[in-house]
């Protein structure tokens, strides 16, 4: 209990809160660059508020950073009041300091006029922006508060609703511009979406390990000291003959899975390994969080 309370404190400590916010600002400044240098200029309206404002953009003249602050502010006291506390005070600074980031950087000469080269770097910079954000625990509001409040009242998934609002301001944007521009759009709201996960969980893909043999003291061991791993002891039954038997769980790096199969073979030939992915592996050995 002692431990909890520990943790809880440090993960509400002025430092952390500063780190976060410091982060907000880190990611933010990344999004708009990344808007600025690549995406507004090439005309890709990858969804969003900021798709969005790259349209009206081009359409009236209007500059990204006030309709950005026009949608994101009525957007969060909309969310605050139906989603109740549910968005902190770091999604009402977000929604603040994204136009604000946008603006400031609104002088960048655009580096590159090839759609493709804009679509792909720009979805990296604005993916490595929001998974900066994303890892601060902050928010840069926008069509992410829509996004929940229609999924509270409507019973959607959450991933349903954003693609409702990212699809509806690429489907604008192909109207507004032309069927190309919003193709390149996609591409750069794939890249986005996979950039945010590399930032969230990393490159290196763990893997878990469940082996089931009757050699499960040796194994265990081998494991433990041999392959300098933790493993698990799992309670498990023969779907045939129904006898209770042991089950092990280890989690292995990547580069330590040939290692692994090698050392279970050299105790039992016959035993039946299942290695399945872990994205994201928390913990003594692996990443801090």
């Amino acid at each position: 209990m002692a431990r909890k309370r520990r943790t809880a404190i440090q993960m509400n400590s002025p430092q952390r809160k500063i780190l976060e916010y410091g982060m907000l600002v880190l990611g933010s400044l990344v999004l708009a660059t990344s808007f600025n240098l690549f995406l507004n200029p090439n005309q890709i309206a990858s969804g969003g508020v900021s798709g969005l404002s790259t349209i009206l953009h081009n359409l009236f003249g209007f500059s990204p950073a006030v309709v950005q602050w026009a949608m994101n502010i009525p957007l969060f006291l909309l969310g605050f009041k139906l989603l109740d506390r549910q968005y902190s005070m770091k999604a009402a600074v977000g929604s603040i300091v994204l136009p604000l980031c946008v603006m400031l950087t609104s002088h960048l000469q655009p580096l590159t006029t090839n759609l493709l080269l804009a679509s792909i770097y720009g979805g990296i910079g604005v993916g490595l922006g929001i998974g900066i954000v994303f890892r601060g625990r902050g928010s840069t509001g926008g069509f992410s508060i829509a996004s929940q409040i229609l999924h509270k009242y409507s019973g959607f998934s959450l991933g349903a609703c954003v693609a409702v609002f990212d699809g509806l301001v690429i489907l604008f944007a192909g109207i507004v511009f032309d069927p190309e521009k919003a193709l390149y759009a996609l591409i750069a709201l794939f890249v986005t979406s996979k950039t945010i996960d590399i930032v969230q969980m990393g490159w290196n893909t763990s893997k878990v390990a469940y082996i089931i043999s009757n050699e499960t003291d040796t194994l265990r061991e081998t494991i433990l000291y041999d392959l300098d791993r933790g493993v698990t002891l799992l309670d498990g039954a023969g779907g045939y003959t129904g006898d209770a038997r042991k089950v092990l769980m280890a989690v292995v790096s990547q580069s330590e899975v040939s290692k692994l199969k090698i050392m279970v073979r050299s105790v039992d030939p016959d035993a039946f390994i299942i290695l399945c992915p872990a994205q994201e592996v928390l913990g003594e050995g692996f990443r801090a969080g």
